[in-house]
């Protein structure tokens, strides 16, 4: 039994900027940076195949893995209302030796 795989479909360069919502500016995150990993913001519909291709589109980069992880939103008490942050979705970038990502300069 052979195993095939779904064809590889390029994503558009409006759907790329679509996928990369922001970094994650966190004291975490930038310890990645001695790893060669960069943390992004992604939304809770984005495929790991479709952020590889996002970030390697934007940055000009090559991906070496991408892992993801959802956060749950927490319940919040806003003065005397129950309230309820969004859940997020994070993906941490791997990127292949000598490539790098300034995340504070921006796209």
């Amino acid at each position: 039994m052979t195993n095939r795989s779904a064809p590889k479909r390029k994503i558009s360069a409006f759907r790329a900027t679509e996928i990369i919502l922001s970094p994650v500016i966190t004291e975490k995150a930038t310890m990645g940076s001695t790893w060669n990993q960069v943390t992004f913001r992604v939304p809770l519909t984005a495929t790991k195949p479709e952020i590889k291709q996002a970030v390697e589109h934007l940055f000009k980069v090559k991906v070496k893995a991408v892992n993801t992880l959802r956060q749950q939103g927490k319940m919040k008490r806003f003065r005397n209302s129950l309230g309820r942050r969004s859940d997020t979705k994070k993906a941490v970038v791997t990127l292949v030796e000598g490539n790098t990502i300034d995340v504070t300069t921006g796209i």
